[in-house]
């Protein structure tokens, strides 16, 4: 009915009744924001307002006069609404332009308010925008949209727009406060708080959503019946799950979980709760950040206490990972997995980190359920006195080596096992066979990593290497590379690196893009090559190749065919051995 019955918006309603008190109006204005915050209430009241014989000293209208009365009555001739949602089409804009010719029979202005304007086509848009131009001196058009952006730039540069803020959590509480006490329902300051954000900062929401559970609760606004009846999900179980989170207790998250779920709330659901109350948590650490929370002062109270003993990391930490979970969680085929695995990430950044081994940074999941692993694991036993072995996980690279560079400790083959009887081939034409082998004195060595070979007592920190050994550990070295690193590890797969002097390794590039790519990862590539070949004094040097030494990159296909045509053996191995490439 008036201006001060529009909640939240008192600098847009101060400035309205102060034209209509000067009477300097303008002929078009926009009024714009989120849905539900008093756009359409304001404009209706506005339009009352101008149209009012007798206003009062601040700028209200005095609905008593017959142009008020009629308003009220909705039988006033001069206010006209049009829904542009349905109404958008050019001929509606025509026939809404022809009643703007005739003057008002009452009052001194025509005012036409048009509702969700941006609904409007183009056409409407051009065939409206030649009266706004040159408006008639007796209309106003008051415009009401909750998209600004898809006006036409035309438009807006001839309208006064009006922004519209959304409604804050307090202001909503207190206007919730005042509905209640005039309808006489009791009610509790935390329920009222459920409502107001549910609303989102739309005041017609939290209206509707109040009146709902009014009824749910028969004149009794509680909290707890509160959120049965919006299926929200109670702000203790966010609570509960950052302080397990904080205390590393995964299988107490897991039970919370499933009660969760088995409720009825959905996971995405709570994630997206979960991480606005982290959010709130982090902005709770701080006091200037304190009022960023749209919470009662009960709720700010339970924030700070949490905020005091969570580490801000973790909060950034729990922010990432769940933020990522939603964004996956639509495309996830098995969604309670991916909140599990959500959850147990959080709970894991606060895991004390174990100590690397051997020197070397471990590779391995840290242990969550650490005192459930310690209660079923046996007693040690005494090992057998064994050879050391390579762990399962190395892979063994197998290569002929001289007798000199092999321990002179004796080794027991394994027991062979029997086996079917394969197609004899002879391959007397195919490089060392294991008669030349065997005749050379050659063994086999299983070549260990650095940690192993360490443990065995044997320096390698300065061991010699060969040619073959080196062009291995780059192939190898190029497979392990991240994927980040993919289009330079296959550059890299077809550069044969050279052993100028031991242990001076260079490699030529083909241009110097690729050598500039490389130039950035030498370190890691160098580490890598001193690591796997046992030599800490390994150095790479990088150099451009000459336009005559550049050769065409074959690709695995074209290279086996080159070794087919000039060793027509390897032809027969193959298709003996029924093997395919890859």
């Amino acid at each position: 009915m008036s201006f001060d019955t529009v909640v939240g918006q008192l600098a847009l309603t101060t400035t309205l009744k102060n034209a209509v008190k000067s009477g300097k109006l303008a002929h078009a204005y926009l009024f714009c924001g989120p849905r539900g915050v008093g756009k359409t209430t304001c404009a209706r009241i506005f339009a009352k307002a101008i149209n009012c014989q007798n206003p009062t000293a601040d700028g209200e209208a005095c609905n008593e006069c017959e142009s008020c009365q009629s308003f009220n009555e909705q039988r006033s001739l001069n206010i006209f609404e049009l829904d542009a949602a349905s109404n958008n089409s050019v001929e509606h804009i025509k026939t809404l332009m022809e009643q703007t010719r005739i003057p008002p029979q009452v009052g001194k202005y025509k005012v036409f308010i048009i509702d969700e304007v941006h609904m409007l086509s183009t056409a409407a848009f051009n065939a409206f925008l030649k009266t706004l131009e040159e408006p008639p001196a007796h209309v106003i058009f008051i415009l009401a949209t909750t998209e600004k952006h898809k006006i036409l730039p035309t438009i807006l540069s001839r309208c006064q727009i009006y922004d519209f803020e959304r409604m804050t959590v307090q202001n909503t509480i207190d206007h919730l406060k005042h509905v209640a006490e005039k309808e006489g329902i009791q009610y509790e300051d935390a329920a009222l708080a459920v409502i107001a954000e549910k609303a989102d900062g739309g005041m017609r929401d939290a209206l509707s959503i109040f009146d709902q559970a009014a009824s749910f609760c028969q004149g009794n606004i509680t909290y707890q019946k509160v959120i049965e009846d919006l299926n929200v999900l109670d702000s203790d179980n966010y609570f509960r799950m950052v302080d397990l989170a904080i205390q590393n207790k995964v299988s107490d998250i897991m039970v919370l979980l499933n009660s969760i779920i088995s409720n009825g709330f959905d996971g995405g659901l709570l994630i997206q709760g979960l991480a606005k109350h982290v959010r709130n948590v982090l902005m709770a650490k701080d006091p200037q950040t304190l009022p960023l929370l749209e919470v009662s002062d009960q709720a700010k109270k339970r924030y700070t206490e949490q905020a005091q003993h969570a580490d801000t990391r973790f909060l950034y930490g729990a922010l990432k990972l769940m933020n990522q979970c939603d964004i996956n969680y639509r495309q996830s085929g098995n969604k309670r997995l991916l909140v599990e695995l959500t959850l147990i990430e959080i709970a894991q950044l606060t895991q004390p980190e174990e100590g690397p081994a051997n020197g070397r940074q471990p590779r391995r999941l840290k242990s969550l359920f650490k005192q459930l692993i310690q209660q079923a694991q046996p007693k040690p036993k005494a090992a057998p006195q064994v050879a050391v072995a390579a762990p399962q996980s190395q892979s063994k690279v197998v290569e002929p080596v001289q007798t000199g560079s092999v321990s002179n400790t004796p080794q027991t083959p394994p027991p062979s096992a029997p086996s079917t009887p394969r197609p004899t081939l002879k391959t007397g034409s195919i490089g060392i066979t294991w008669n030349n082998l065997r005749g050379s004195g050659r063994k086999l060595k299983i070549q260990l990593p650095s940690d192993v070979a360490a443990s065995n007592g044997q320096s390698t920190e300065q061991a010699n290497f060969s040619l073959d050994e080196l062009q291995l550990q780059w192939v190898a070295m190029c497979n392990r590379m991240p994927e980040r690193l993919s289009g330079i590890a296959a550059r890299m797969k077809n550069m044969n690196p050279v052993i100028r002097r031991m242990p001076e390794v260079e490699v030529v590039v083909p241009n110097e893009i690729i050598k500039d790519e490389m130039e950035q990862i030498r370190g890691s590539i160098v580490n890598t090559l001193k690591i796997y070949l046992r030599n800490n004094k390994i150095t790479l040097s990088l150099s451009v190749a000459d336009q005559t030494e550049r050769e065409v990159v074959l690709s695995r296909r074209q290279q086996f065919d080159l070794m087919t045509s000039k060793n027509p053996a390897i032809e027969r191995l193959r298709k003996e051995f029924g093997l395919e490439l890859v």
